[in-house]
């Protein structure tokens, strides 16, 4: 049995985190061109992660009694998990299929990297907008569709990663909030840093990003309970190029 089937049962079981069932997901892909990485079993991988992204927007954004959640960071438990592509199509599908304006925020200012999925310069964006005056969407890029918004991390500085942990970004995330109906953050591997708990404090929740065969149970529990500690609500979880089906049964003791 997979290690990441062995995690996911205990995280059903403990209620820790939501992974999303294999059903037909009602909205529709942006972006995707169905030509995705390929394994050894012929399965489609990029396709496999866009259907999860799919069903967490359904889950989390769309199908939430009460108030849904506006600010969301998205972090990979490893580096190389895959954390910035989910986000980016989460974001993408969640613009693509609803009026509801979004922007994306590059916070990994160790290695940003979501202005090279829309071929933008990052040269100007978060760490800019924490001191120079003016509208944050003076900061921010638009992009297609036109209720999509990217603010990438911004100027490089001595001491970039800093500013995650100052006052300056609880203001910054406020004005994203008023500004913006969703607000998709990209964090550093929770492995590694403490700034995806920093940004899970001061948002509405988290989702863990996971790579099949690859993210440690160990280290996967061990951000979790993080979480816990540090009073941040769990939304959801994306498993990275899952390759087998899981049950239904796991989903409904969710």
């Amino acid at each position: 049995m997979s290690k990441n089937f062995e995690l996911l049962q205990r995280a059903g079981k403990e209620r820790e985190v939501v992974v999303l069932p294999e059903r037909q997901a009602s909205l529709t892909p942006v972006n995707g061109n169905g030509k995705g990485q390929r394994n050894e079993t012929g399965l489609n991988l990029d396709r496999l992660t866009r259907e999860e992204c799919l069903r967490l927007v359904q889950r989390i954004f769309l199908q939430q009694v009460g108030e849904r959640p506006r600010a969301v960071v998205f972090a990979g438990v490893d580096h190389g998990n895959g954390c910035s592509r989910a986000c980016v199509s989460v974001a993408e599908m969640l613009a693509g299929n609803t009026p509801s304006s979004v922007c994306l925020v590059d916070a990994n200012l160790r290695s940003p990297s979501l202005p090279r999925f829309f071929g933008v310069t990052n040269h100007r964006g978060l760490t800019d907008a924490m001191f120079q005056e003016g509208p944050i969407r003076n900061f921010a890029r638009q992009l297609r569709p036109d209720n999509l918004w990217l603010l990438p991390s911004g100027s490089s500085l001595a001491d970039s990663s800093g500013l995650l942990h100052s006052d300056r970004l609880k203001t910054l995330l406020s004005g994203l909030k008023r500004e913006f109906d969703h607000v998709l953050v990209d964090a550093p591997p929770l492995s590694q840093y403490a700034d995806a708990i920093t940004l899970g404090q001061l948002a509405d929740g988290i989702v863990l990003v996971v790579e099949a065969n690859s993210t440690r149970r160990g280290a996967a529990l061990n951000a979790t309970q993080n979480l816990r500690a540090a009073q941040i609500q769990v939304l959801g979880a994306i498993l990275n190029k899952r390759t087998y089906p899981i049950p239904e049964s796991l989903y409904q003791k969710l």
